[in-house]
């Protein structure tokens, strides 16, 4: 079974988060979910929900989900030798962005950043900012000269969205394919 870390920062668009876990765990993906503090709480006020309640039915329907301590640098996803296939930052605020950069490691989400990168393991961020600022820019360039895998949350209309799911699906698709994932999620140009 396919490991995936999912780490759920401050920056807007936890959506996008919530839609790829719900996507992973449909696709049978061993999916362990980070959040900031301030993460789960963007989430909370962007999804109009509650946090705990979503994971509470992820923790009972689905053997292969674990929420994660940000606090707890002693999970077995902190350590190279727990071989997970990809870690996603979703949404990507640019101070985790900047963090991560510098390789710091002081909490369990850049940690993972960290370990992927050492390890050669798929790594791929997604910034939510804008309009971006030359260290914001830095920073990635930084990172993807490292290999770590920039994509943006930004949809395209080549498929002719129709709501605002198909513009999620379209950036989780997209997510899904860079990590080797089938999926259905949109309309690829040219079918």
């Amino acid at each position: 079974m396919k490991k995936v870390v999912v780490g759920i920062t401050g920056a807007s668009g936890s959506i996008y988060a919530k839609t790829l876990i719900d996507e992973l765990l449909k696709h049978e993906i061993h999916t362990h979910v980070i959040f900031t503090e301030t993460g789960k709480k963007v989430m909370e006020y962007e999804t109009e929900s509650l946090v705990d309640s979503w994971i509470e039915s992820l923790e009972k329907n689905f053997r292969h989900f674990t929420l994660e301590d940000n606090n707890n640098l002693f999970s077995g996803v902190a350590s190279g030798s727990y071989s997970f296939d990809a870690a996603i930052i979703l949404p990507c605020s640019m101070g985790t962005l900047a963090e991560i950069s510098q390789g710091l490691a002081k909490n369990l989400l850049c940690r993972v950043a960290d370990v992927a990168m050492k390890e050669n393991r798929k790594l791929v961020i997604v910034p939510r900012e804008t309009p971006l600022n030359a260290i914001h820019l830095e920073n990635m360039l930084k990172l993807s000269r490292l290999g770590v895998s920039i994509l943006p949350a930004m949809p395209g209309f080549y498929h002719r969205p129709t709501s605002m799911e198909d513009l999620i699906d379209f950036v989780v698709g997209k997510i899904f394919d860079h990590i080797g994932i089938e999926n259905n999620l949109f309309d690829r140009w040219g079918n």
